[in-house]
């Protein structure tokens, strides 16, 4: 909505005087709402949002825009768009009725073009974009993504906006190594290394119940297990069948910490995993 001032002024007999001023506001009969389908996000995932215009007036809107800054931020005295449209996702409905798609320039920013709505009735836009490497992926990270409508008759622009967070979660991955590769002779040492990665912004607590299990084959005798170069005894930290090979770690034992993350120059972010290693060894 604009504001407006004004102020008369009167002349006579090379005299001038000034009216009082009075101030009014712009109103128009189309209303615009954004929200987003989840309320977070994650690295690299589709967010879905949902635009709803509503016109309340007698007269249609035709050959309206819609410009959608995709949660463009400042970044070292630049701009970095931390949303990516997908394209051909637009959908186009007109009071319930589900419309051609209308012209879509993926930018940054997004830009819609063509859209109507009739009098006393609604159009709704749903439409996807993806997190890039500029969407800030740690705890309490936002990203802040504002749509512009105008042209169309409008007195105005107007605009809406939604705000998602970063999703709090951890993401593990494990990898499981042998030494020695090669062939190892009846009587020799086996060592398995497990190294387990957080790449997300939530650390694994024993809260989670983690927990690793494997089948050693061939199986091991006189096992030593560390976890963190810490010693593991049995069955405080793990359990061992020595017949049957079967290694399972006690659930809530194996923790890893979060990842941390550093914007770099560019505003790009970048991930260092959190990271725990858990080794088994014996004798085949």
């Amino acid at each position: 909505m604009a504001t407006f001032t004004n102020q008369a002024t009167l002349t006579y007999s090379g005299n001038t005087v000034v009216s009082n001023t009075v101030s009014g506001e712009l109103t128009d009969a189309l209303t615009v709402t954004k929200s987003a389908v989840a309320q977070t996000y994650g690295a690299d995932a589709p967010v879905t949002y949902v635009l709803s215009l509503v016109n309340n007036g007698e007269a249609a809107f035709t050959g309206l825009t819609v410009t959608d800054n995709l949660g463009a931020y400042s970044f070292g005295g630049g701009t970095v768009t931390p949303l990516d449209y997908v394209e051909g996702t637009v959908r186009y409905y007109l009071s319930g009725s589900l419309q051609p798609a209308p012209a879509a320039v993926a930018g940054p920013p997004l830009v819609i073009s063509g859209i109507s709505v009739p009098a006393g009735g609604n159009a709704v836009l749903i439409y996807q974009a993806r997190t890039n490497s500029y969407a800030p992926p740690g705890a309490g990270g936002s990203i802040t993504n504002t749509a512009t409508v105008s042209g169309g008759g409008l007195c105005a622009s107007i605009e809406a906006s939604q705000t998602i967070t970063a999703e709090n979660t951890a993401l593990l991955t494990i990898n499981k190594s042998v030494c020695p590769a090669a062939a190892v002779r009846c009587g020799g040492r086996l060592t398995y290394t497990f190294v387990i990665r957080n790449t997300g912004n939530k650390a694994v607590t024993a809260e989670e119940l983690a927990a690793v299990t494997d089948v050693f084959d061939p199986v091991l005798r006189e096992l030593a297990v560390t976890f963190n170069a810490e010693e593991w005894v049995s069955p405080v930290n793990y359990t061992y069948n020595s017949v049957t090979g079967l290694f399972t770690t006690v659930a809530g034992r194996i923790t890893v910490p979060a990842a941390t993350f550093v914007q770099e120059a560019s505003g790009a972010w970048t991930v260092q995993p959190g990271e725990s290693v858990l080794t088994v060894s014996g004798t085949v």
